[in-house]
């Protein structure tokens, strides 16, 4: 048995509440940064939940965060808009220096920074992050970085940006994932100088952009732990972004489920309710199925983690089965209300919208295919 952590949910739950739909409609036609509600869950401490008491935080393990993170989406609500602060802060406990604990986890337990913002993927990367070009050169007691990100969500809206950059050129590394350093930038003091943020226009209201890097100089102290050895850094840290992922995706689906089966009690066709109908009732069922099923993969691989066990195989399985149910039961949602699932009114069309994007990112369905057949079931490399 797990802990279900319900007072947690009861208080997300509650906390929702005061955010309803047309809160959410009105940020995603204006395409604006849902500031009151990041604002009222930091003050409930929610976001800080996997930042030790030591520094202001509340200690929680991944599967807290998970259950706080499904109960935003399950009110309908959008955890996408700080999920990061909560992956991201792995990296920086796990590896971060001292100094660099004392420096920035007070102030982002406490709401005075964000760190929301997380600088990997490149225009000619994509998934190969060993390919990433952005270079961090050291010059004395700086670096100097040059290059380029893309799809960096939050970024004109956090203070603190964790990015993943190349210290030694691909080619002269025993290893392609070798000679990738982390570094933790304070972005107040880059924006403009050797930093700049565009705005990236996209089907859902994620607020990614992409960054440029010209001679942006940051102090040495911003490398974090050993420089090249990066990318195992945040290996750790995409496990618990595919973990939290994957429970916002349950809760996607447990809110399509729960606004199909209001839909059908009480639309009434032909003078009956058309739940009444096999062919809307079956849907739902097999979307309840999945649903469950994706929730209990969760949960386990939100178990190991916590109990520090490797859960690399799990975490990708969780996101996988996730991602599918949640997009299983936007299409059943949507065709359950017909028409009416079109409209913005009833929130569905803008939760098919956010919930598509899984199938993509931040890993793609395809992707952790070919990492189960090769990793899990010692099939030859397919890439």
């Amino acid at each position: 048995m797990t802990e279900t952590y319900d007072d947690i949910r009861a208080s997300v739950r509650a906390l929702c509440a005061d955010f309803p739909g047309e809160y959410w409609r009105r940020l995603d036609a204006e395409r604006g940064y849902p500031e009151d509600f990041v604002r009222a869950l930091t003050e409930a401490g929610f976001l800080a939940a996997l930042i030790p008491e030591a520094y202001g935080g509340s200690g929680l393990g991944i599967a807290a965060a998970a259950a706080i993170l499904e109960e935003i989406q399950k009110s309908g609500g959008n955890g996408a808009v700080c999920h990061a602060q909560m992956y991201i802060m792995g990296t920086v406990l796990r590896h971060g220096s001292d100094e660099q604990k004392q420096t920035y986890l007070p102030g982002i337990a406490s709401g005075q920074l964000r760190l929301q913002a997380f600088g990997v993927t490149e225009p000619t990367s994509g998934t190969d992050t060993s390919r990433i070009r952005t270079q961090a050169v050291k010059d004395g007691e700086t670096y100097v970085i040059n290059g380029q990100k893309v799809w960096t969500s939050r970024a004109e809206h956090s203070d603190l940006m964790l990015l993943l950059a190349r210290t030694t050129p691909r080619d002269q590394v025993a290893k392609p994932h070798d000679g990738l350093s982390v570094f933790l930038i304070d972005m107040r003091d880059a924006i403009g100088h050797g930093l700049t943020i565009r705005p990236i226009p996209a089907m859902i209201n994620h607020h990614t952009t992409e960054i440029f890097f010209d001679d942006l100089r940051i102090p040495a102290t911003s490398l974090v732990g050993e420089e090249g050895r990066g990318f195992r850094y945040i290996l750790d840290g995409m496990n618990a972004e595919r973990i939290l992922i994957a429970a916002e995706c349950v809760g996607d689906a447990r809110w399509f489920i729960d606004r199909a089966c209001d839909y059908a009690r009480e639309r009434t066709v032909f003078d009956r309710p058309i739940g009444r109908n096999q062919g809307i009732q079956f849907p739902i069922a097999r979307a309840h199925a999945a649903t469950e099923a994706a929730d209990l993969m969760v949960a386990r691989a939100a178990g190991l983690f916590d109990s520090g066990e490797p859960c690399g195989p799990e975490a990708n399985m969780a996101k996988l089965l996730a991602a599918d149910a949640s997009w299983q039961a936007a299409d059943m949602c949507l065709q359950t209300h017909g028409g009416f699932g079109f409209a913005t009114e009833y929130d569905v069309e803008r939760k098919f919208r956010e919930t598509r994007l899984y199938q993509v990112a931040p890993i793609s369905t395809n992707l952790i295919l070919a990492y189960i057949a090769e990793h899990v079931l010692g099939l030859p490399r397919s890439y």
